[in-house]
């Protein structure tokens, strides 16, 4: 009987899904549409792939899964934006500054 029988999956690991085309036609559209956008790298983690966390000059903030630490660079290579490892620089202030704005806002 084949009731019990699991389908396997082949894109890899259970979860990992790299950056599709949808992910970076938004990134794309958040460097066009923002001034000073800056990125930042965030490492794959036992729960998530790797991301590029995507910041604004006012704090605005995207993240979208990408393929690969490498892959990130090339991205914001591609479109001449300045690219961090957050694992080395952290998270800038403006982006905890944007969030407790929205949430002070949310509240009120």
């Amino acid at each position: 009987m084949a009731w019990f029988r699991r389908r396997k999956d082949s894109g890899g690991a259970p979860g990992q899904r790299g950056a599709n085309r949808a992910d970076l036609e938004h990134l794309e559209e958040f460097v066009r549409s923002r001034r000073g956008v800056e990125a930042f790298i965030e490492p794959r983690t036992t729960v998530t792939e790797t991301t590029v966390l995507l910041i604004a000059h006012d704090g605005e903030w995207t993240r979208r899964r990408i393929d690969s630490p490498e892959g990130a660079r090339r991205f914001a290579h591609r479109l001449a934006i300045p690219i961090y490892d957050v694992a080395l620089v952290g998270y800038p202030q403006r982006m905890r500054d944007f969030n407790e704005r929205r949430k002070r806002a949310a509240g009120a």
